[in-house]
Formats: structure tokens, C-alpha cells, sequence
């Protein structure tokens, strides 16, 4: 690991990624049993092998454009030091009611350490009580983990730690803040969600898929069961004191089933300056959730108004969007179930070159008539495909494994650079 710090910049959902952080699924994805499938968040269990291919195509694909950094990697390193190895056990420790095991991870090596604070804890069974339990982990496993999208988003020079909606997701963000707060790899400035203070009745919880940056002026915000909107008004508060100038905030109302909806980017993502993939009945059409405009003049909220949609919030900003319709045009069913596949999450490699599953056959369709040409991640891996002479592409991963896990290219990836 070089000992240059990189700079955390991100200030568009579409320039030219440079850098991004990852982690490659492992035996955590596996250390479930359908029983225990949706406190882990999942609908389903996983099989790792076929799961591990598939991602290889996603990694392969940014290894080869971006500088990639893994979260196992540099907890490894992070936990070789002692201070920063006390602070997180600690922590982990106290919020998971394990501190009679704290002794014994302060022992192991860090390359084990990491191993089992992704991996789980199995708990030791010494009293009835724990026995009666009936919970296999003192530490669970972090299934949700390759997810990186949400545990921690950069705004400019900002890495913003979010506060999980969910408690089995909790020390992903702790992991995040160690390795971020600790000055060890990265320069940037840390703002902590779960420090954010307010009605103490009311959620705090906000998460990286409903992030969206336009540019450095505007942000797009889900609110729903992942986001609260105390957490919105915190974040706006953190990023906007002492700013001069205007700067907008589009919210846009999530529902709270299906899971599907769990983000904003499973039904909005951007994929060129001028184009985003939409799905249609929560974007285009009436329905009952709000679109609100937040206009923050000189560090203060000087107008909050409802808005038709985010495509005519950003028309009045002078940003014209085209939307593309997940499951294409026709039929509802096919955006129903492409939706539920992650068929509008796409992740943005360079502005008009994206990344998604190869799977949602009729939202490529739709790309394919709106001028995107479709290819593999192999044959961008392979050399096949130059992306560097291409014009607007897709580059498609397998995905009958790594969605069941709830979502697309955009939900693995955090960013932390783009041009």
C-alpha cells in the first residue's frame, strides 16, 4: 500500500471514475440460513461461488479504469496499528454487547481480526442463557457488506459516515469512519451521521443509495425507510454552514414496500449529462410520494416548495435530463420486474459509459435504441472492447446471484474520486 494519501473528490455522479472503494463478497454472504435471511436483509440465500464470478466482472472492470481500494485490505492495515485497533474493538464491542469478548479479538492478528469483523464472531455458549439465545453469532457477519455504496458517501472533499437504518449493518459504518477518521489513506473531510443531533423521538438514519450528486450545487435525496427526513435537514446543516452562494437539495419521497424501493438509486440513476434511466410510476407518473425542492441561500434554507418530479426539479435548475425507461416502454410488468432486479441501478464509469446486470434484457433494449452500445465485462477485461474510443456503452455483469442480495452496480461501488 503506497504511502500517498488520495484525496477524496467526488462532484458528479458521472465524471470519469478514478478511484472507488470495494469489497469482494466472502464467506460472510454464506454465514446465513433462510431462517436468519431477513434480519440479514436478504429475500433470499446466496450461493457464494457463482456470486464471486459474477462480482469478479464488476472488479475486473474497474481495476482495469480505476484505482481500486478494498475494505478488507485496509482494515488489515488500519487494525496493525494499536490505537486505531483498541478504538474500533472497543466500539464494536460496547454497541453489540460483546465486550466479554473483547480481550480475546484483541489478541488476534490483524489479517484475522478483519477476518472475523466481517466474517462474524461465532458466540461461546457458557451460561443457559446463551444457549437459550438461539443466536449462533456473538458478532454477526456483515452480509450486506459488498454493498459499499451505503456505509459512507463522498460529497466533494466530504466522506459523509451514514448512520444504518438496520442494526445488523451498524459496524459497516464504524468500519468506514476507522478507516476514513484515522488519516491513514485518505484526505478528507469527516462528517458523521451518527452524531447528528435532533429530535431524540425522531430517526437519524440516512444511507449512501439515496445519494445522488449533480453536481457541485445540487444533490438528489431518497427519503424513506433507509433516509429520515431529521437526517436530511442534519446533513443539509453540515454541508451548507458558512457557505456562500445557492445550493439545492431535490428530496424525492420513497414508498415503503416493496424492499425494491429501498434506495433512491433503484429507481432514478444518472448515466450522462443529459440522461438518466428512470423508473417510470415512481418518476413520470402521478402517484402519492413528493418531490421537494430545498433552496439553500448563503448556508441557510431560504425556500422549500413541492416540485411535478426530479427530471422538472432540474429543469428549473437548467439541467435537462432525458429519462430512459427501466423495462422499456411497453409493458409494465417488464419495468416491475426489472425494477425488482436492480434494473435502474447503474453505476457510471466515465459520463455515457455504464455499468449494470446483463439480465434486465428490455432496459438494455431501451439503452440500445437510445444509442448505447451493449458489451460484456469480460470483453472490456479481455481487451475485446476499448472504452477509451467508444462512444455511449453498457458494459453487463452476470447477475442471477449478486441481486438477490438486493441491488446493482451503483449499490457495490462508493466512489472516491471522479474527474
Amino acid at each position: 500500500m503506497s504511502n500517498q494519501k488520495t484525496t477524496l473528490n467526488v462532484q458528479s455522479e458521472i465524471g470519469k471514475l478514478e478511484a472507488v472503494l470495494l469489497h469482494y463478497p466472502g464467506a460472510e454472504v454464506e454465514n446465513m440460513t433462510p431462517k436468519n435471511a431477513q434480519r440479514a436483509l436478504y429475500s433470499d440465500i446466496l450461493n457464494l461461488s457463482i456470486a464471486q464470478k459474477e462480482y469478479e466482472q464488476l472488479y475486473g472492470v474497474l481495476n482495469k479504469h480505476s484505482e481500486v481500494f478494498e475494505i478488507q485490505k485496509l482494515l488489515t492495515e488500519l487494525l496493525k496499528d494499536d490505537v486505531q485497533k483498541e478504538l474500533l474493538v472497543r466500539k464494536i464491542c460496547m454497541t453489540e454487547n460483546a465486550m466479554s469478548y473483547f480481550d480475546f479479538l484483541m489478541q488476534l492478528p490483524a489479517i484475522e481480526l478483519a477476518r472475523v469483523l466481517i466474517e462474524g464472531l461465532p458466540a461461546k455458549i457458557e451460561s443457559l442463557t446463551e444457549f437459550l439465545k438461539d443466536d449462533f453469532y456473538a458478532l454477526f457477519p456483515l452480509y450486506n457488506f459488498y454493498f459499499t455504496r451505503d456505509p459512507g458517501v463522498a460529497i466533494g472533499n466530504n466522506l459523509l459516515v451514514c448512520n444504518m437504518a438496520n442494526k445488523v449493518r451498524a459496524r459497516e459504518s464504524y468500519i468506514i469512519d476507522a478507516i476514513f477518521s484515522s488519516g491513514m489513506f485518505f484526505d478528507a473531510k469527516i462528517i458523521n451521521a451518527n452524531n447528528f443531533v435532533g429530535d431524540k423521538s425522531l430517526p437519524t438514519h440516512i444511507e449512501g443509495g439515496d445519494v445522488l450528486i449533480v453536481n457541485e450545487d445540487i444533490l438528489l435525496i431518497g427519503n424513506g425507510t433507509r433516509t429520515s427526513s431529521q437526517a436530511i435537514d442534519s446533513l443539509i446543516a453540515n454541508l451548507c454552514t458558512n457557505k456562500s452562494g445557492r445550493k439545492h437539495i431535490i428530496v424525492q419521497q420513497l414508498p415503503h414496500s416493496p424492499e425494491s424501493f429501498i434506495h433512491l438509486d433503484m429507481i432514478f440513476t444518472l448515466l450522462d449529462t443529459n440522461i438518466a434511466m428512470v423508473y417510470k410510476p415512481l418518476i413520470l407518473e402521478n402517484n402519492p410520494y413528493k418531490t421537494v425542492h430545498i433552496q439553500i441561500d448563503n448556508g441557510k434554507v431560504s425556500k422549500i416548495s413541492t416540485v411535478t418530479n426530479i427530471i422538472t426539479a432540474l429543469k428549473n435548475l437548467d439541467v435537462d435530463i432525458r429519462p430512459i425507461i427501466c423495462g422499456g416502454n411497453a409493458d409494465e410488468w417488464d419495468q416491475e420486474r426489472e425494477q425488482w432486479h436492480s434494473g435502474a441501478n447503474f453505476l457510471s464509469i466515465a459520463p455515457g459509459k455504464v455499468m449494470s446486470y446483463a439480465r434486465n434484457v428490455h432496459t438494455l433494449e431501451e439503452l440500445s435504441k437510445n444509442g448505447f452500445e451493449i458489451t460484456s465485462a469480460w470483453d472490456v477485461i479481455n481487451d475485446k472492447y476499448d472504452l477509451n474510443s467508444s462512444g455511449k456503452c453498457v458494459i453487463t455483469i452476470d447477475g442471477s446471484e449478486l441481486p438477490r442480495g438486493g441491488g446493482g452496480a451503483r449499490c457495490m461501488t462508493m466512489p472516491l474520486r471522479r474527474s
